[in-house]
């Protein structure tokens, strides 16, 4: 497909196989031996590399994918590339994968099994139009939802198209969450060694105020949560045993201030400081939209045209 000996693919010369990795961002140069088995040994060499993620092809093989599926280069028989998706669809299914077009009309690749997404999620990349558009709406729901809707609608997507597993939250039947975690969760890494997540969520903006006020909470409070999460266990049913939680992560549907990050560092030892993430609003938005998430339900429901609008009179 790269070299373009596959119907619906365009012819590439040594020169343009060249071209075509140099819009990849890659140095590879064809040294005019033959042209698939060369281009095979390059692809080959990018397979090999690290996967950012469990069930997650490496990152510069995806996108190669991506530049060699972008819809610029659709033959005339193929205006749509749907034939193109299809012909690559083959040989990654076998590996069990799957590779679609996303609403900015570029290709991402897809575990089947996990729906773990093949891509780097960069949250500080340009947006396109649509997804500045999709990320103004998330905006808004945010500001509306409650927490509960934050936890189940926005963070459980969120976690597991970022590749965690056995995402639990105290909403859930499996076990009622104990010392002030709203959600745990694991990780594992390539070398196959797994961490554990403890998440405590809070609604609004969390500052260094004397008191919690309105949708404001204090940081004091989340100390404490913290402490209790950092120090007590959580039982893994797959493994069957009880595990400490490496990492504590504070979510917040609202601003997290410098203060209240400054803060909580000074309360902590230097051992449990690096065991604490932020996460705020803005973490969740980005994320969000460049892991090419579906909006929650309640978003579609109010951005849904009602009956009466869509008759003319």
């Amino acid at each position: 497909m790269v070299v373009g000996d596959a119907e619906f693919f365009p012819y590439r010369s040594s020169s343009r196989i060249t071209q075509f990795f140099e819009e990849c961002d890659l140095d590879f140069v064809h040294d005019r031996t033959t042209r698939y088995r060369w281009t095979a040994d390059r692809l080959s060499d990018l397979l090999q590399e690290l996967q950012p993620a469990a069930h997650a092809l490496p990152e510069r093989f995806v996108h190669v994918l991506r530049v060699l599926m972008h819809k610029s280069d659709a033959t005339p028989n193929d205006p749509d590339r749907l034939h193109a998706l299809t012909a690559l669809n083959e040989p990654l299914s076998r590996e069990g994968y799957e590779a679609f077009y996303g609403e900015d009309d570029l290709l991402y690749i897809r575990h089947i099994g996990t729906k773990t997404i093949s891509t780097a999620a960069n949250p500080h990349r340009p947006f396109t139009p649509k997804e500045i558009e999709k990320r103004e709406q998330l905006l808004d729901y945010l500001e509306k939802c409650t927490e509960d809707q934050l936890i189940e609608e926005v963070l459980l997507p969120l976690f597991r198209q970022l590749g965690f597993h056995r995402i639990t939250s105290a909403g859930h039947k499996d076990k009622a969450l104990e010392y002030g975690k709203d959600i745990w969760m694991r990780y594992v890494l390539p070398t196959q060694h797994v961490l554990y997540f403890g998440v405590q969520v809070k609604k609004g903006k969390l500052d260094a105020s004397g008191t919690s006020k309105g949708a404001n909470t204090n940081v004091g409070e989340i100390h404490n949560q913290v402490t209790m999460m950092l120090g007590h266990e959580i039982f893994d049913p797959e493994t069957n045993r009880r595990v400490l939680v490496d990492h504590a992560i504070i979510v917040a549907g609202g601003e997290i201030t410098k203060q209240a990050r400054n803060w909580l560092g000074g309360k902590l030892d230097a051992a449990k400081r690096s065991q604490i993430l932020f996460m705020d609003r803005e973490d969740i938005v980005n994320l969000y939209i460049v892991s090419n998430l579906p909006l929650p339900v309640g978003v579609i429901a109010k951005s849904a045209p009602k009956f009466h609008d869509e008759i003319p009179f």
